[in-house]
């Protein structure tokens, strides 16, 4: 069996934490080495401050860490020739760019959502909308996450809009907020709503509301580890792959 060694960016982070416990009971995977601006000292690899410090050999990144550290990232995996699984959210329209152009040197895997709950949900929303939205049905999306995220809305929220939009040839426009606008819902948005509290791991309803009918798709996480086991079988399914951009259904698919 190979052993899929796996350089972890973020490893001091919470999601770092967890998948370094989760390789560390797999017989797959092994973290061998960490990149993180601040290290105790207790991991049981080597950890870097600084990421072109690192020259550990490996198959695979996986990173979850912030959007200010994926300039480097790529720069690393592009020299390198290093597959990497990117987990952060929030990027900008540059940095998006710019993993496009890093995904023809070397093989990447971009996905808002590990879990494998997600990625199905997906699929469904989109054939969901195909049947309901043509019959009159508005479509929401609420997001639900804990008090210390970040970026609005989640990054899941908006691939459920896209995966919904695609059907339509992006044909939705997406509203965040209707405070400032004094007018009836128009027929071709998308509203999506985010929540901010406590220490909610992650939650998405996507509701399709017709006449005197609503039909709702949810998927709650209750811990970090569904998102965890997920990297690990992306950084497996990455390992070898030829330069291009993969996602999670790639991954799905191959499971399939």
């Amino acid at each position: 069996m190979t052993m899929i060694r796996i350089i972890m960016h973020g490893c001091n982070g919470k999601m770092g934490q967890v998948i370094s416990a989760l390789a560390a009971v797999d017989t797959e995977t092994e973290i061998v080495a960490g990149i993180d601006a601040f290290d105790d000292g207790h991991n049981p690899y080597p950890v870097f401050r600084d990421i072109r410090k690192c020259g550990v050999e490996a198959d695979c990144l996986i990173d979850f860490s912030v959007a200010t550290a994926m300039d480097n990232l790529l720069d690393f995996c592009a020299d390198k020739g290093l597959p990497c699984v990117l987990c952060t959210t929030g990027l900008s329209v540059e940095q998006l760019e710019k993993v496009k152009v890093t995904s023809g040197k070397v093989a990447v895997l971009k996905s808002a959502n590990m879990s494998l709950g997600i990625n199905l949900l997906l699929h469904l929303v989109k054939k969901a909308a195909g049947v309901l939205a043509p019959a009159g049905f508005d479509m929401e999306i609420v997001e639900k996450h804990h008090n210390l995220k970040v970026d609005a809305p989640s990054g899941t929220a908006l691939a459920l809009a896209d995966s919904i939009n695609e059907v339509f040839d992006g044909g939705y426009t997406y509203v965040y907020d209707r405070s400032v606008r004094r007018a009836s819902r128009p027929e071709k948005e998308i509203g999506i709503s985010a929540i901010r509290g406590g220490t909610i791991v992650g939650e998405h309803d996507v509701l399709f509301a017709g006449t005197d009918e609503v039909v709702t798709f949810s998927h709650t996480a209750y811990s970090k580890a569904v998102f965890g086991r997920g990297a690990l079988q992306a950084a497996k399914f990455l390992a070898g792959k030829e330069p291009g951009m993969y996602d999670m259904g790639d991954v799905v698919r191959e499971i399939l």
